[in-house]
C-alpha cells in the first residue's frame, strides 16, 4: 500500500484515477506493473513536465487544465489524455504571450530531458519519439508491490 500511495502522490493522481489506469494496465498484454507506470508517464500533465514546461506535476496539470497547452495543434484541457508516439506538445499562441511562458522559455533551455521526449528550444515544443519503456520509467517506485496490493 505505501508503494502504491508512493506512486498516486508522486504523479498526482487520484484513487479513482489510478484504480482506472491499473484497470486499463492490466489489459494491456505485458508485465502489469511496468505497464501501470508507463501508462502514468504517457500523461500529458506528466509530459508538460517532462519537457520542462512546468517545474511540478502539479503546475504542469494547471497549465494543462487552464488550457495553455496544445497536442497536434488542437487545445487539450484533460491532464489523464494519453500521449502517443510522434504527438506535438506546444503552447497556445495567445498564452506565448504571459509573463510565465516567457519563464518557461528560459528554464527550457538546457535542460535535460527523458530519450523519449525531444524539446524545441526555439519553438517551445515538444514530440514524443516513442512511447517510454520500461528502462524509461522512474526506479524508485515498485510496480511488483502495487499488482501483489491489487490481486489480494
Amino acid at each position: 500500500m505505501q508503494e502504491k500511495q508512493k506512486v498516486r502522490f508522486s504523479y498526482g493522481v487520484l484513487e479513482r484515477q489510478f484504480r482506472k489506469t491499473f484497470a486499463e494496465a492490466e489489459r494491456v498484454p505485458g508485465v502489469t506493473g511496468v505497464n501501470l507506470l508507463v501508462l502514468l508517464e504517457r500523461r500529458l500533465d506528466n509530459v508538460v513536465y517532462r519537457l520542462g514546461f512546468a517545474d511540478s506535476r502539479a503546475q504542469a496539470r494547471q497549465l494543462v487544465r487552464h488550457g495553455h497547452i496544445v497536442v497536434n495543434g488542437r487545445r487539450t484541457d484533460v491532464p489523464s489524455f494519453l500521449v502517443g508516439e510522434g504527438q506535438v506538445i506546444g503552447w497556445r499562441k495567445s498564452s506565448a504571450r504571459t509573463e510565465y511562458y516567457k519563464m518557461a522559455l528560459e528554464k527550457v533551455k538546457g535542460k535535460i530531458t527523458p530519450a523519449w521526449v525531444r524539446v524545441d528550444e526555439q519553438t517551445m515544443t515538444g514530440r514524443v519519439l516513442s512511447l517510454p519503456g520500461e528502462e524509461d520509467v522512474d526506479a524508485r517506485f515498485n510496480g511488483k508491490a502495487i499488482v501483489e496490493y491489487y490481486s489480494r
